[in-house]
This record gives C-alpha cells, structure tokens and sequence, in this order.
C-alpha cells in the first residue's frame, strides 16, 4: 500500500442545501481548490443550465453531469459541489465515493422553499406548485440520499456551523468488505457516534428492528445510553445487555446469561444485536449473534483499537475454553462496522498500546509503508491514531479475509505472533494483555525466521525496535520453556502435531511453515528470558 493521498472532500444533496456556499468555504478553510459542477457545466456548454435544459433536455445534461464525475473521480484534494441530481445515478455516486468522502447536505421541505423562491435557475421547480414538486423529488431520491453515511441537517444552522461539521467529517474512511454472502461497510471518523443514527444505521437493518445493545460494565457506564439514544431517535427498540469485562470472562457462561436476556427483552429473528466494547465483549455478542436462534443480524460499535483495527473485521467470533483460546466459536459477518476514535479518549494508554501491536502486525504482513509510519516518535493517549492509519491497518486485514473468508489456509499469516502469544495469555490467566503477548510473539517469529536463514538480515533487530519504541514487550517472561512448548500445542492453528508458525521474511511479506524444530523454539524462547 503506497502512502495516502489526501482525497476529494465531496458536497452533496438536494437544491438549495447550500452546497456552493458550504463548498466553497470549506475550500476556503482547507487551503484547497473549489469545483462547483454544475458553474463547470455551465461554462463548457456555454450556457446556463435552466438554457441547457429546455435546448437540449435532461438526458444531456445528466451526461455531461456524467463525464464530469469521471473525470473530478480522478483529481486529488478539492472540494467539489454536486449538482442536487447529480450523486443519484448510482454510478456517479460509487465513483466519488471512491475519491474521497461524500457529505450529504439536507434540509426540511418549508426550508428548502424559502431557500430557493424567486430564483429563475432552478429549471426542475419550474411549475405551478413548487413545494410539492420539492416533496416529490425528495421521495424520488431519497433512497440515493441515503446510501449516503455522512448527512448534515442545515435546517436552523449557520454557516459556519456547518462548514465546521463537514471539515469534520472530511478525515473520515469507508471500507468495504465482500464476503460470499454480501458485504457490509466499516465506517472509520472521530467525534462521528452522532451519525450513526438516521441514514447510516437505517442502511444496515431494518427499520424499528428490536436491537439488543450488548456491552460490558466498563464501557457502558460511557457510551451505552447515548448509542441508545441515537438508537431511539432513529426509530429502533434497544435494550442494553450487560456482559462481565475481559479475557478472563470469555466463556460460555456468560453467553448463555446473554441467551436469557434476549428472551427476557422478546429480540426475536429479525432483531439485531449491536456490540458495544472491545475484542472480549465483540466476539462474545457476535458468537450470541450467531447462534440465537439459528442467527440474527449484528452490528460492531468496537470501542478499543485492538477491537478496531482487528476483531471487529472479518468475522470470526468465539469464546475460550479452559484448553486454550477462541476454541468454541463461529463466523458471523456484521451488517456494520462504525469506528469513532473519539472513545480511545477514555481507553488506559496500556490499552492502546496493546491495540498498536496489532497495527504494527499488520504493516509487517502487507504494508511497509504503514510500518515505516509507526516507526517513529508515537504520541502517548492514542492521538497519533488517524482514520487514515487504522484504515490502512484494517486495509490489510481486509485483503487477506475476502480471500480467504473461512479461514482455509491464506488467512493464516494474520495470526504473526500468535502461536506463542496465545500461550504466554492463557498462562498468565489472561492477565497479559493480548497486544503484549503477540508483540512478543512478533519478536520470537522474527528471530525463528532469522535463525532458519528465511529472513533477510537485521530484520527482528528492526521489528523489535518499533515494538519497544510502542512501549510493548519485546522480552520472554522468565517461565520454564517447556511449559511455553506444552501451551502452544493447545493452539487451534496446529496442523496435526506440528505446530504452525507465520515468519516475517521481510517487512510486508510473511510465509506459514509448519517445519520449525522444537529444539529450536526452545532456543530461542530460552534466549528471549524463559527458563531453559
């Protein structure tokens, strides 16, 4: 992945929102050039639009409207002014939606009157009863508007108040995920829980479903009644469900309590469950999700980096036996991932830092220009973690798991740091967190690769770096090696007897070999702090 180009920041919505003004303040504000579509149409063809329409029809302007959106879809770094019809050919739509972020702008039917009265360029209002033809229009593009997640209410609003929200939503991300039976979209901004309601969470279920909000006792003292809330407004029925906080709980006990609690709330098969939390509490509502009743709709709030730039996506859930980690478990694939980076604000640093372990996994598997970004100075409190960042983190994930959606055999190389990790986390009793243990589950595979001649020269010197630099653990704990040996054949990822180790051969390229001497493991876990 090469590094990012700051996209388009795109307004849209029906006539009279304000999109010009608000485009070109935005620009303004932004230091960047303004495009407003339908002035550039104006000026190629010569003539004003209301001209264009009655001397040559709709159908050329919306082909004009067409070529333009090629041809911006291409440019980096504007800002750019729909015209009102502009984003509804769905077309138009997907490919700037792809160069960048599109904002929506709305306003009520009386305010979009008042707003466009007396004008003579508004060629579709040109009739006898202008507030139905707005009425009219408005339901004929409103199931357009609202494939669109990002929407500012301009009813009542100055200005100004809405150039600052639309700066505001400029850094966010979209990512897609195909999987066999769909797809579904991961939404990445900060200070962006307020959006989850309306359009955006009115694309992922159905409306007035019955939604079981499932979080733990840690989170939903913060953010439980305000997702409700959102939740309410936008015409749901949530019920919030409280599951115990940490590794330490992952069990099947605490899944049958959850049973109990959607039967007590009557969520039935055309409910939703919405999880609230980090990893523990995701994976723990998402394999309820999965098997109440046979399956019912989820959708992922992931409140810690760790749950947002790995559990949260691909769609693997579960809960631990005594034996080992994710033992019992089942795919599920959310309706919604929204990630708002805001809620990192209350997280404890160490929770963030045992997040960064998994970015960093990430940039060594598939992207050495992610890797590079976080070999230096790191802010302390999570600041440094951008959309852009998580995004490219989630990028990786996201191409391994649409080819490799059940885990068959390519998606292991997610699991770098792991064989060693989830041993050195079931023996502490969970009390390592999970970033830790595989940072030193890194370290240890890096030296593996380096000691069977796989890994070019210098390599964990270098991993082993960015790790500590993190403030992660790049060093054994002092237990026997063997017991490590004996907790590592209890991992679900051995393949028989042999257990199956990911190498870093170079930054951004990792191989699976299940060929690596047990004498040399010990080695170097006895080289790394265990105990001989």
């Amino acid at each position: 992945m090469q590094n990012s180009i700051p996209g388009n920041v795109i307004i849209t919505g029906f006539m009279g929102t304000g999109k010009t003004s608000i485009g070109a303040a935005v620009a303004q504000r932004m230091g960047r050039s303004f495009v407003d579509m339908d002035a550039v149409i104006e000026e190629r063809a010569g003539k004003s639009i209301r001209r264009l329409f009655e001397e040559e029809g709709e159908v050329v302007f919306r082909s004009l409207e067409a070529g333009l959106c090629r041809e911006l879809a291409e440019q980096h770094r504007l800002v750019i002014a729909t015209g009102g019809g502009a984003l509804i050919d769905p077309v138009n739509r997907s490919l700037l939606s792809e160069s960048g972020v599109v904002v929506c702008l709305t306003a009520t039917p009386d305010e979009l009157l008042a707003r466009v009265a007396g004008g003579d360029e508004r060629p579709l209002l040109d009739c006898a009863d202008p507030r139905s033809e707005i009425e009219r229009l408005l339901r004929k593009r409103q199931a357009a508007y609202a494939t669109i997640p990002w929407q500012i209410d301009t009813t009542g609003r100055t200005r100004e108040e809405v150039v600052e929200q639309v700066i505001a939503l400029s850094d966010t991300r979209t990512l897609h995920v195909a999987h066999p039976a769909g797809g579904y979209d991961i939404h990445i901004g900060r200070g962006t829980l307020p959006y989850l309601g309306g359009a955006l969470i009115a694309a992922a279920i159905p409306a007035g479903a019955r939604v079981a909000l499932v979080s733990n006792e840690v989170v939903a003292p913060l953010y439980a009644a305000r997702v409700r809330e959102i939740l309410q407004q936008s015409g749901f029925s949530p019920f919030v469900c409280s599951l115990p906080d940490g590794e330490a709980h992952k069990r099947l006990e605490p899944v049958a309590q959850l049973y109990n609690q959607f039967l007590a709330a009557d969520l039935d098969r055309g409910g939703v469950v919405l999880a609230l939390g980090g990893g523990v509490t995701g994976d723990m509502a998402g394999f309820a999700a999965a098997t109440f009743m046979r399956g019912v709709r989820l959708v992922q709030i992931p409140t810690t980096l760790l749950a947002m730039t790995d559990a949260s996506v691909g769609a693997k859930t579960g809960v631990d036996l005594p034996q080992g980690k994710n033992l019992v478990g089942a795919f599920k694939q959310p309706e919604l991932v929204f990630i708002d980076l805001a809620v990192l604000e209350t997280l404890p640093e160490a929770e963030i830092r045992s997040g960064l372990a998994e970015v960093i996994k990430h940039g060594i598997i598939g992207d050495p220009d992610l890797f590079a970004t976080l070999s230096g100075p790191l802010v302390a409190g999570g600041g440094w973690v951008t959309p852009d960042v998580l995004a490219r983190s989630i990028r990786v994930k996201i191409d391994i798991v649409q080819e490799d959606p059940f885990e068959g055999a390519g998606r292991a190389v997610l699991n770098l740091g792991h064989t060693t990790g989830h041993a050195l986390e079931r023996m502490s009793d969970y009390r390592m967190r999970h970033g830790e243990a595989i940072s030193i589950g890194m370290v240890i595979a890096a030296r593996l690769s380096e000691a069977l001649g796989r890994a070019e020269a210098g390599l964990s010197k270098k991993i082993t770096e960015v790790l500590a630099n993190a403030g992660l653990p790049v060093r054994c704990p002092n237990w026997p090696s063997d017991q490590i040996c004996n907790a590592m054949r209890h991992d679900k990822k051995r393949q028989g007897r042999a257990l199956r180790w990911i190498l870093p051969e170079a930054i951004g390229h990792v191989v699976i070999a299940d060929d690596v001497p047990e004498a040399l493991v010990r080695s170097v876990l006895v080289d790394m702090g265990a105990e001989a």
